[in-house]
């Protein structure tokens, strides 16, 4: 088996940061439909389901699916740089896997944020307390 490079970690600050100066960047949100839709998205963001209802499946087609975002962004060369892909889900654990698949599979310039859209459980188990795009105030919409 052969390891690939991991995508590279982003903060959600940082990750708005670079959306805001590239304008080709892509944000894709990579949580399930329900998720996407009822828990609310950071705005401007895609979505393309990494594991999604009712089967709760790894994505067969999540590979293409992201090149046909690109738009023929997945071309690099040094005249034309890659277009950043920046993959959000809850926590920052299925970006972090989706985003090794994209490597392992060719597509360059991969980042994930590493706290997710709601960050991680606190004490109390409770979500967007203690990190995440939404506990950082970054723009976001719900359904």
């Amino acid at each position: 088996m052969t390891d690939h490079p991991l995508p590279k970690h982003l903060s959600p600050q940082e990750a708005w940061q670079l959306l805001q100066e590239d304008p080709k960047a892509l944000l894709v949100d990579i949580r399930s439909t329900m998720e996407f839709l009822f828990v609310g998205h950071p705005q401007g963001a895609v979505h393309v389901a990494w594991i999604d209802e009712p089967e709760w499946t790894v994505n067969p087609h999540f590979e293409t699916e992201i090149r046909k975002l690109l738009l023929g962004g997945a071309v690099c060369s040094e005249d034309n740089p890659c277009t950043p892909i920046i993959l959000i889900c809850r926590s920052g654990k299925r970006s972090l896997e989706a985003g090794k698949a994209l490597i392992a599979a060719g597509v360059r310039n991969v980042y994930h944020i590493d706290e997710g859209f709601e960050g991680d459980l606190d004490e109390a188990h409770h979500r967007s307390t203690i990190g995440g795009w939404r506990f950082r105030g970054l723009p976001w919409e719900q359904c």
